[in-house]
């Protein structure tokens, strides 16, 4: 079980290289990545949107309450915004793009593979990493950016809504504590993680798409493993990437 596991690693990060070099190589699928960053956009925008809402609400109402406890009720505006931009917004496009996109992006490459099309690529000289996975790839890279600039923006003012309306704060205290508190690299390590985790969501979907076992029903078996397999090193990942930065980058005014 040991030897296999670490099989199937090697072989994910093989793919991973392979498209790391293939994006570079010409010529690029141009039409196919516009294809899939509108397919993957089209089904991740408004479950994203509706998601960072409770998101927001939830984690502004948590910290309110707990700043209230100790006193600090001018820091709610700050710390919630803090979690959401930098912590909530990457995992939520994260968890959406895994969810649907990617499980679109498995079904479709293990149909493919079942089908015996990706075989006929090769014959013909084709190479379905590039025709077919780094489009993908790239598209999921995309739209994990520009979707996690949407999620922060709508999670921030959904948690202004919940904090000020309901437990009653000010909003000049809010946008203080939050221009006190937030600086440019939080925007900068959100936007980073997203992008990674958009690349791991990609590669882990074309992977387990590439690779299914036993026919339709293999494909509907890989769909799930890829999205089990990406949520796990997802919270993998961050948990790392948070590590580093806060090592890095100083709190502001520390």
């Amino acid at each position: 079980m040991i030897t296999g596991a670490l099989r199937q690693t090697g072989r994910l990060f093989a793919l991973a290289a392979e498209v790391g070099r293939a994006i570079f190589r010409r010529p690029f699928q141009f039409r196919e990545f516009v294809e899939q960053f509108w397919f993957i956009a089209s089904i991740t925008i408004l479950p994203a949107a509706l998601v960072s809402i409770p998101f927001g609400a939830v984690i502004a109402l948590q910290v309110g309450s707990l700043t209230q406890q100790l006193g600090a009720q001018s820091f709610t505006g700050g710390a919630s915004v803090l979690a959401i931009i930098q912590q909530a917004s990457p995992l939520i496009v994260a968890l959406l793009i895994a969810g649907a996109g990617g499980s679109a992006i498995c079904a479709d490459l293990g149909s493919r593979t079942i089908r015996e099309e990706l075989d006929a690529m090769e014959v013909m000289g084709v190479s379905p990493v590039q025709r077919l996975v780094v489009p993908r790839v790239l598209a999921t890279m995309g739209v994990a950016v520009l979707l996690n600039g949407l999620v922060s923006v709508v999670g921030t003012l959904g948690g202004y809504f919940f904090n000020v309306i309901l437990q009653g704060g000010t909003p000049g205290a809010y946008l203080s504590s939050f221009s006190a508190l937030a600086q440019l690299p939080d925007l900068y390590i959100s936007e980073f993680k997203a992008l990674v985790f958009g690349f791991i969501a990609g590669i882990v979907a074309a992977y387990r798409g590439l690779n299914p076992r036993g026919g339709p029903k293999g494909v509907g078996d890989a769909v799930n493993q890829s999205v089990v397999i990406t949520f796990m090193l997802l919270f993998f990942v961050n948990m790392v990437l948070t590590g580093i930065y806060l090592q890095i980058v100083p709190p502001k005014g520390g």
